[in-house]
């Protein structure tokens, strides 16, 4: 995976069978205490201690080593948390845009001297009860991490990572299959064409489909042009076919050593385990060499520079005409200066988070653009610093006073400084965050800290926020205008400042497929006839290679009996205030408060469903009581960690015609605060502002441009959505809300000059749906402050107008509805398919419910990843069973009529019963691994209160996995995947198609057509 693009995008408990850790308390605390108590100097199965630091903020103890052999790094986080993590991370810093540490990263984990099987890491995803499995990587940096709550798991999947990393085969087919390759369009036809095949070739091809993309790559690459960053790590397609298999080797060899690594370990195991299995698997076999891959700093420039680049139009933009974008970027300190690198980040939000910042104001607000252009803020992600700050969605004749505006803005702060609330408020969201838990809390960290450690930067003093945010408060108290001055140093006085302005050309496409076929047959006429046959001949190789059985015994599994068969009961209390529903769930939340509600919307006008996604979006934006916007923004920072609202729709789990429609309303806060939240949300109900019409246009067009911006990078959800809403009433809700249809109507909200008939309609949702009429709520908070925050919470509703009718979950009945069978191509203009298949099958009670989802789990991991991914070259695809529905899906598609055909020979291979029993019981380990997934402090409950699905229910649901034998699934197959014994749909997402061209069956929609909201049966 590219964490090239995951990192702009990262802003990222379940149950652990009792035999292991978990039940025993005792044990994981003395892991946790024993930490504490080692000392500098110490020496552990051959590393030496170097520091120890406890970080009581966030509840942890830090521990540094180094391996004396090897001079291996290794950072150890003691905390009582049962998701232990491991990771290993080596420096990789690329000189060319070939994307060779991504091609290896995927080419690593593809079989390894101990285990040789074909790709091991995939098939360990169903041999364990991981909570995370995946490799990321970043512009100058590789991690390979894990999680999981089992600690036999954890061992398991230690073994492999180690041997895959430092030992793996790196086979040329891999490389072939992974990276790129030339070859026949049809293997094992001498006279058909030869092609460009991969799966990072195609994986890079679908990531440039996006125009922020392409923008935020060339922003790093011509901001930091003398070094690494001035190349594609996740790889350009054009360079993809450059890289030779023997260079991937090198590389390996260059970067894939201990004294380039950085390991990180997290949890409640204990350290000397760990450190001991990483020094018999692999330290004790390599010596301490002296590797040479570090970042030079970048030649500060004399002065500015501005580039200009071309990007593909957005079809699914509001206005053709205003597609440019502008921004201005300044590169800044380095980041292992950790309270510098803190500075700036708060800084960065102070320009520019909210609407109370000087850039909102002075950029959004007047209308000039969309919405902030791609990286805007601060950036340590590399080894200095960046900021830059502009719009997207422009006139390009606006590029001049956009980017007077931007220094204009920068004149102001300079001047006037930063209101003290505003300090205030973001000071406030540090400490929150603080103490907010999420279920991955250790895999974040080790995110978090991997730029600074990889630059020889402290690791441990990046942990230490509460002491960088102290002496933040010390300058600012000392020197009133050190915020103004350092405004002043890095943005005034900055030379090194680049404007970069991007111009959709409209032969951008043609121009990039133009390049590609001459790439391609640069590099075919040159073949001689002997190599043109050896590419025949590997073509056959490795689809005879893909296509082998394998002998999986080599790698470790863990086994279905290693599960407890009960699940974990979540103790609530229920109360009905005001006759209104209240769920309470008393959990150690650290000191915050968790709410929840939701408001019924089964009797909401029909014409105004539409509108009830952009309700949402808005509610918290446009000011309430006696404040304007601004002031309601200023408040919910000063207050809670968010206030958010979203259209909801719930399958029931009994009955496939009914379903809950509503909105969500969820936030948070710090306990001192809970009263000041629900303050806030009283302001709101009974006081919400749908009047500024000039508000309301700046928001819609910020939200039509951050869903067509979408589309490109989440192509199969969209796929899958719309296909789905053939077959079921609340699918098909779900598409009106949040698919493809809710993407073209925010278009053409956008496109309104006069928004004022949107206001009315939100006004008339606010007045039906913002009262205790039908309203549900729930509050999870720690024991000591529970009570405090149910009062609070009777506080809101007494402030309420209507009386509530005392109803929990209201379901909607669609006993007319019928499910059809249609065929959807939405044509869009990228270089790759994001297709889909549902058909429709039970509800979650149903008895067959549990043996689908194995089933589905069957043809994703024994099935359609061979064939859809290895052999078809997407970047991925698979099955998954839920809401009633069994939905197949592939991503980043070079081929759609394939993939189809591959569906449903999948059907035929599962209806055949061409899997084994341990096939099955390595389903199950995979379906138990999102039954048992973590849940933080604050979700727990969560299925009870949204979709009244009761730890009962559950649990018997969880039995019934246990049970699921092969045979079960064969007669499955049976009844729901044979041709026409249920309806189904199939969408897909990608450009023009011959076969959608000819074929009456399929109904085309292009991007330019109307936004008309789809039929019941949910055509767009």
């Amino acid at each position: 995976m590219n964490m090239s693009m995951i990192l702009q995008n990262w802003k990222m408990l379940g149950r652990l069978y009792r035999k292991g850790c978990s039940a025993n308390r005792h044990f994981c605390s003395r892991a946790v205490q024993t930490a504490k108590k080692y000392e500098a100097g110490q020496c552990i199965h051959g590393y030496r201690v170097e520091k120890v630091e406890p970080i009581p903020e966030l509840y942890l103890t830090a521990v540094k080593l180094e391996h004396e052999g090897t001079a291996a790094q290794h950072i150890h986080i003691a905390r009582e948390d049962r998701n232990n993590v491991f990771s290993v991370g080596l420096r990789t810093t690329p000189l060319d845009s070939t994307g060779v540490p991504h091609i290896l990263e995927h080419t690593t984990l593809c079989g390894s001297e101990k285990f040789p099987c074909r790709d091991p890491f995939f098939k360990m995803l169903t041999r364990s009860l991981s909570t995370f499995m995946n490799a990321f990587t970043a512009s100058d940096w590789t991690m390979y991490p894990f999680s999981t709550q089992n600690a036999q798991d954890f061992e398991n999947l230690l073994s492999v990572y180690l041997d895959a990393v430092f030992y793996p085969q790196l086979r040329e087919l891999d490389f072939m299959q992974e990276g790129w390759r030339l070859e026949h369009q049809v293997v094992n036809d001498h006279g058909s064409p030869i092609v460009f095949k991969g799966v990072v070739f195609n994986e890079m091809k679908g990531a440039f489909a996006s125009p922020e993309q392409v923008y935020a790559q060339h922003l790093q690459n011509s901001l930091y042009p003398s070094h690494t960053y001035s190349h594609v790590s996740g790889g350009q397609p054009l360079s993809i076919p450059d890289l030779t298999w023997e260079k991937l080797r090198q590389f390996h060899a260059a970067h894939y050593h201990p004294s380039n690594a950085r390991f990180y370990t997290y949890g409640n195991l204990p350290l000397e385990r760990h450190l001991e299995l990483i020094d018999s698997l692999v330290l004790s076999r390599f010596s301490r060499v002296n590797t040479d891959t570090s970042v030079p700093d970048q030649q500060r420039w004399s002065k500015p520079r501005t580039v200009t680049v071309n990007c593909a139009p957005d079809n699914m933009a509001p206005n053709p005409d205003r597609q440019t974008t502008v921004s201005v970027s300044y590169l800044l300190s380095g980041i292992t200066d950790t309270f510098e690198d803190c500075t700036l980040s708060i800084i960065g939000s102070l320009l520019t988070s909210g609407p109370t910042s000087p850039f909102y104001q002075s950029l959004i607000e007047p209308g000039i653009g969309a919405d902030f252009s791609p990286s805007t803020g601060y950036s340590g992600d590399l080894k200095e610093g960046a900021f830059s700050i502009g719009l997207q969605g422009i006139a390009e004749d606006d590029v001049p006073i956009v980017e007077d505006i931007i220094r204009e803005t920068f004149d102001k702060v300079i001047e006037e400084g930063f209101p003290q609330e505003r300090i205030d408020a973001l000071l406030h969201n540090i400490e929150l965050s603080l103490r907010h838990q999420t279920s991955n809390f250790g895999l974040g960290l080790a995110v978090s800290i991997a730029a600074v450690w990889n630059h020889d930067g402290s690791a441990l003093d990046a942990l230490k926020v509460t002491k960088n945010v102290e002496k933040f408060k010390q300058h600012v108290k000392e020197d009133p205008k050190f915020l103004q001055n350092k405004v002043k140093q890095y943005f005034k006085e900055n030379t090194h400042k680049l404007n970069l302005i991007m111009v959709p050309k409209e032969k951008y496409k043609l121009e990039v497929e133009k390049k590609e076929d001459e790439k391609l047959q640069q590099m075919v006429s040159i073949l001689t006839d002997d190599e043109k046959q050896k590419i025949y001949n590997k073509g056959l190789e490795l689809a005879e290679k893909q296509n082998e059985p394998e002998d999986l015994s080599c790698l470790p599994t863990l086994r279905i009996s290693d599960i407890e068969k009960r699940g974990e009961f979540i103790q609530v209390s229920h109360s009905t205030p005001l006759n209104v529903p209240v769920q309470l769930c008393e959990q150690p939340t650290n000191g915050v408060t968790y709410f929840k509600a939701v408001a019924d919307a089964s009797n909401l006008d029909t014409a105004l469903l539409p509108y009830l996604p952009i309700f949402c979006n808005v509610l918290a934006q446009m000011g309430a009581g006696q404040m304007d916007f601004r002031e309601l923004s200023q408040e919910i920072q000063l207050k809670t960690g968010g206030m958010s609202a979203a259209s909801l729709v719930t399958n029931s789990h009994t009955d496939p015609l009914s379903y809950e429609q509503g909105i969500l309303f969820s936030s948070y806060c710090l306990d001192r605060n809970t009263s000041d939240m629900f303050s806030i949300w009283s302001e709101i109900f009974n006081g919400v502002k749908l009047t500024a019409i000039d508000r309301l246009s700046t928001l819609v067009k910020m939200a039509a441009n951050e869903l067509a911006m979408s589309v490109a990078q989440s192509g199969h959800s969209y796929a899958m959505t719309h296909a789905s809403s053939f077959l079921t009433p609340a699918a098909h809700m779900k598409e009106r809300l949040g698919g493809i249809s809710q993407v073209r109507h925010m278009k053409q909200i956008a496109e309104m000059q006069d928004v004022s008939p949107v206001l009315e309609k939100l006004a008339l949702i606010a007045k039906q749906l913002l009262n205790k009429n039908s309203i549900r709520c729930s509050i999870n908070a720690s024991p000591e402050h529970a009570q405090k925050s149910v009062n609070h919470l009777e506080t809101f509703l007494a402030s309420l107008s209507g009386s509530s009718r005392g109803a929990g979950r209201i379901l909607i009945q669609k006993s007319d509805f019928t499910a059809t069978c249609e065929k959807t191509h939405v044509e869009l203009p990228f270089p790759v398919n994001y297709v889909s298949k549902c058909l429709e099958t039970v509800p979650y009670t149903h008895p067959d419910s549990a043996v689908l989802s194995v089933l589905a789990t069957l043809l994703k991991w024994k099935y359609l990843h061979k064939e859809i991914r290895e052999k078809g070259g997407a970047y991925g695809g698979g099955a998954n069973m839920g809401g009633g529905l069994l939905t197949y899906y592939s991503y980043r598609d070079p081929h759609v009529m394939q993939t189809l055909e591959q569906f449903d020979k999948s059907a035929d291979w599962a209806r055949s019963g061409q899997f084994s029993d341990s096939d099955v019981n390595e389903a199950k380990l995979f379906v138990f691994q999102g039954v048992d997934g973590p849940i933080s402090p604050g979700e727990k409950g969560v299925d009870l209160f949204l979709q009244a699905l009761t730890d009962e229910a559950k649990q018997v649901h969880r039995e019934q996995f246990f049970d699921v034998q092969k045979n079960d699934i064969i007669q499955a197959a049976h009844r729901y995947l044979t041709p026409g014994n249920r309806p189904s749909a199939i969408t897909f997402i990608g450009p023009e198609n011959p076969a959608t061209v000819t074929d009456s069956s399929w109904v085309r929609v292009s991007e330019t057509e109307s936004s008309d909201m789809p039929s019941q049966q949910g055509v767009v």
